[in-house]
C-alpha cells in the first residue's frame, strides 16, 4: 500500500519480511565488527560480511549499488560515510564505522555501527564519547518515531539532544535516514537536524531508517576523489550509528536489533512491540 504518492507502507506480512531482512543485517554486521581486529584489512573484514549474505541465500543491497564494490561501507577515523573496503590495514585504537544491509525476498535490511578496533580500551576518552553520544542520538530519534506524529519529530529529538548534551560535537547535515522496503533508499528523507518542514505524518507501516552522524570537530564534509568515501573537511573524528525501525498499529519494532530495541527504548519508557505475523 502507497500513503500518498511515494511513501510506502507495510502490511503485518510485509513486516515480517522486512524483520528477517533486518536480523540477517544484524548478522552481517556482527560478523564484521568480530574481523575488524588489529592487522585486518577492511577487504577482509568485507568478506566476513559478505559469507554471511551468501550462507544465508540472500542479496547484499550495497555491493553493485550505483557501482558500490562492496558489501559493507568501512568508514575508518575521519571517515564519516561510505568508505571502500580495501587493502588498509586496521589499527588498535582506529574509530571504525560499519555500514551494510541485505535482501531477503525483496526487502531491505540497512543498519550501522561504530567499533573501537582493539576494544574500547584501546580508544581514547574522546572516541568512546563520539561513539557513545550518536548511538545515543540515534535511540532519541528512534524514541521520537515511536511517539511522534511526523517525521521531522525524529530530526527534533535528534538536534535536541546533541546541542543540549553534546553541543562539542558536530552533528552532519549533508547525509540523512530515509524510509526502507522493497528499496533500500525510499521517502521520506528523514533529517538528523531541527528545520522549517515538519514533513509527513507518521502513519502505521512506515519502516525509516534512522542514522545520525557525529564528528569531534566541525561538521562540514568533503568527498574523496573515489566520489565514495566522506571524511570530515578539518580530519576530527567521526561515527556512524543506524537501525531500520518500523511503526505499526501496535507501536514500534527496531528491526535490525537483537531485542526490537527494548534496551535501547528503555531509558525513554518505551517498550516495542513486534508486529503481529499473519
Amino acid at each position: 500500500m502507497i500513503f500518498g504518492p511515494r511513501i510506502e507502507l507495510k502490511s503485518p506480512a510485509e513486516l515480517e519480511l522486512m524483520h528477517r531482512a533486518g536480523q540477517l543485517t544484524r548478522q552481517v554486521l556482527s560478523a564484521a565488527r568480530s574481523a575488524a581486529v588489529p592487522g585486518a584489512t577492511t577487504a577482509e573484514v568485507d568478506a566476513a560480511a559478505e559469507a554471511v549474505i551468501d550462507s544465508a541465500g540472500a542479496r547484499s543491497n550495497f555491493k553493485g549499488y550505483q557501482g558500490f564494490p562492496a558489501v559493507v561501507c568501512i568508514s575508518v577515523n575521519e571517515e564519516i560515510v561510505h568508505g571502500i573496503p580495501g587493502s588498509r590495514v586496521l589499527q588498535a585504537g582506529d574509530i571504525v564505522s560499519i555500514d551494510g544491509g541485505a535482501i531477503v525476498e525483496g526487502f531491505h535490511g540497512d543498519s550501522a555501527l561504530t567499533m573501537i578496533v582493539g576494544g574500547d580500551e584501546a580508544g581514547t576518552a574522546a572516541d568512546r564519547e563520539l561513539s557513545s553520544a550518536t548511538e545515543a542520538a540515534m535511540w532519541a530519534g528512534i524514541a521520537a518515531f515511536a511517539t511522534g506524529t511526523k517525521v521531522s519529530d525524529i530530526g527534533d529529538a535528534i538536534d535536541d539532544f546533541v546541542s543540549e548534551s553534546f553541543p562539542h560535537l558536530g552533528l552532519v547535515e549533508e547525509f540523512t535516514g530515509h524510509g526502507i522496503g522493497t528499496s533500500m533508499h525510499m521517502a521520506p528523507e528523514v533529517l538528523n537536524y531541527r528545520a522549517r518542514s515538519n514533513g509527513p505524518k507518521i502513519k502505521p507501516g512506515m519502516c525509516l531508517a534512522i542514522e545520525p552522524m557525529l564528528t569531534t570537530g566541525d561538521a562540514d564534509t568533503r568527498t574523496l576523489a573515489d566520489d565514495w568515501t566522506v571524511v570530515t573537511a578539518d580530519g576530527s573524528r567521526a561515527s556512524h550509528w543506524e537501525h531500520s525501525v518500523a511503526r505499526h498499529d501496535g507501536g514500534v519494532w527496531v528491526l535490525t536489533a537483537a531485542d526490537g530495541g527494548a534496551a535501547g527504548l528503555a531509558p525513554f519508557g518505551i517498550t516495542p512491540v513486534p508486529p503481529k505475523v499473519v
